[in-house]
């Protein structure tokens, strides 16, 4: 980076002539890794997915330390134009998964991306405005008084994916963090804010993906996200929700599902004569139901 920071980068080429190039940001505790089966897919169909390390994260110098939104929507602006300065005139895509997503949106108020289109998997958008008010003070003070202090999910119930394999294998990966520090819980609660607050400034060219068994990012948090979104007739904005989906939703036992369509989504961006994909249900439906 412009800092002299260095930020791990996988990498899984096309195994034909590549036609498009993804930039993939992971989610919050996770790292490239995260992008195996994303990459290889894609790779088999013709589509380039290069994965980075995000600050404090994987093989990153100072591991499990947040060191800002605004660092971090700097290193994706970065990568975007190292990526579009190697592979030249191949279309380039954003995939943000969770975290990764947040940082994606935040960055669109800073400036254009330089991406042909953005997909958001799961995008991390629970704003503060869709917490409790006894849940913001707890993080407000906890931030304030100890902020080193690791935390972690147990007791919580949560299920991130039904792919019980995958997750026992993040448990044993050394890479994957664990207990999280509390300032980097507030920190990513800052970015949520910021990325949902980007609703509207979302422009043509988006694919957003939400599992609808997500209580990592639950579903009222991301209505009202959804609810937000730009609704001009022309808007090339496509949302998919899926009835068995979870957070993890490439990585999910029906993770293929959503790697087609994603696939699809990029081919359709580069041959504008192939048939758009079409979302499978009304935010209204999703949002309105209980």
């Amino acid at each position: 980076m412009n800092d002299a920071y260095r930020l791990p980068v996988t990498r899984w080429e096309a195994t034909e002539n590549s036609r498009a190039v993804v930039l993939a940001a992971h989610g919050l505790n996770d790292y490239s890794n995260a992008f195996v089966e994303t990459g290889k897919y894609l790779a088999a169909h013709g589509i380039t997915l290069l994965a980075y390390d995000q600050r404090g994260f994987g093989g990153t110098a100072e591991h499990g330390v947040w060191h800002g939104a605004d660092r971090m929507i700097e290193d994706l602006n970065t990568m975007t134009a190292l990526v579009r300065q190697r592979y030249g005139e191949q279309s380039l895509f954003l995939l943000g998964e969770s975290m990764g997503g947040a940082v994606v949106l935040a960055s669109l108020g800073k400036a254009p991306l330089q991406a042909d289109g953005i997909i958001l998997v799961a995008p991390a958008v629970w704003s503060r405005a869709s917490m409790p008010a006894y849940q913001r003070l707890a993080l407000w003070i906890a931030a304030h008084t100890m902020p080193d202090r690791p935390l972690t999910g147990k007791g919580l119930h949560l299920h991130p994916s039904d792919n019980i394999d995958m997750l026992r294998a993040l448990s044993r990966d050394p890479l994957v963090i664990k207990p999280t520090r509390v300032d980097v819980l507030y920190g990513v609660s800052n970015l949520m804010d910021v990325a949902a607050d980007s609703a509207r400034q979302i422009s043509d060219h988006t694919l957003i993906l939400y599992g609808l068994h997500d209580d990592i990012i639950p579903r009222q948090p991301a209505c009202r996200f959804f609810l937000q979104l730009p609704d001009n007739p022309g808007q090339d904005l496509t949302v998919i929700f899926y009835a068995n989906g979870y957070h993890m939703l490439t990585r999910d036992l029906q993770g293929e599902v959503v790697l087609a369509d994603i696939t699809r989504w990029i081919n359709v961006r580069n041959d504008p004569a192939k048939p758009p994909l079409p979302g499978n249900k009304r935010i209204e439906q999703v949002c309105g139901e209980p």
